[in-house]
């Protein structure tokens, strides 16, 4: 990792402990972010993007070891359905657990993507926590894919910008979807 990258980890990492939002370049698209553990920080989220608090947030893991803490059975198939899947997947679980009550969905289950980027692996890394993952963007409006689409809005209300990839096209757009059930099977909701 370059020593640009570790700067900005480690900038990014003290806003988070501090309970700030963040806007970032995540696996897919440039998202806006937050410690995921800390429920003043995803309400702000909620607020910020005009979102309705009944539509649950993604979570980031940076390992699929760390699923456990946050799910209350991982089905064996998870990891082979992730693993199969080149572009970037975020599964819905049952039973959430050790999360705050607004990061889950009202039926308790959880959305979480193990990320393989190395901005957000090393992000979720040096903070010790999953962050939040939602676009960078009002909801309901289209979906920024570079920096330059991300409303001033948004950032103005965010309390740290990464400093990278600024003129970079990322994946470009929302990962690939999976509910999982816990008798093992699945359903793709969006591709």
């Amino acid at each position: 990792m370059n020593d640009d990258i570790k700067t900005e980890v480690l900038n990014t990492v003290r806003v988070l402990e501090e309970g700030g939002v963040i806007v970032y370049p995540t696996d897919t698209v440039w998202g806006l972010g937050c410690d995921a553990l800390n429920t003043r920080a995803v309400d702000r989220i909620y607020k910020i993007k005009k979102r309705n608090e009944q539509k649950s947030l993604i979570v980031l893991l940076d390992s699929f070891e760390s699923l456990a803490r946050y799910v209350t059975r991982v089905p064996e198939i998870a990891v082979d359905l992730i693993s199969s899947i080149d572009n970037p997947v975020t599964v819905i679980y049952d039973n959430a657990r050790n999360l705050p009550r607004n990061v889950a969905a009202p039926d308790g289950t959880i959305a979480i993507r193990v990320v393989r980027d190395g901005f957000c692996s090393q992000l979720i890394k040096e903070l010790g926590k999953p962050i939040i993952s939602s676009s960078a963007n009002i909801s309901g409006e289209p979906t920024p894919l570079v920096f330059k689409q991300i409303s001033p809005e948004i950032i103005n209300q965010s309390d740290y910008v990464v400093k990278l990839f600024h003129d970079q096209f990322n994946q470009g757009k929302a990962s690939t979807i999976i509910r999982l059930f816990e008798n093992g099977t699945y359903k793709i909701i969006r591709q």
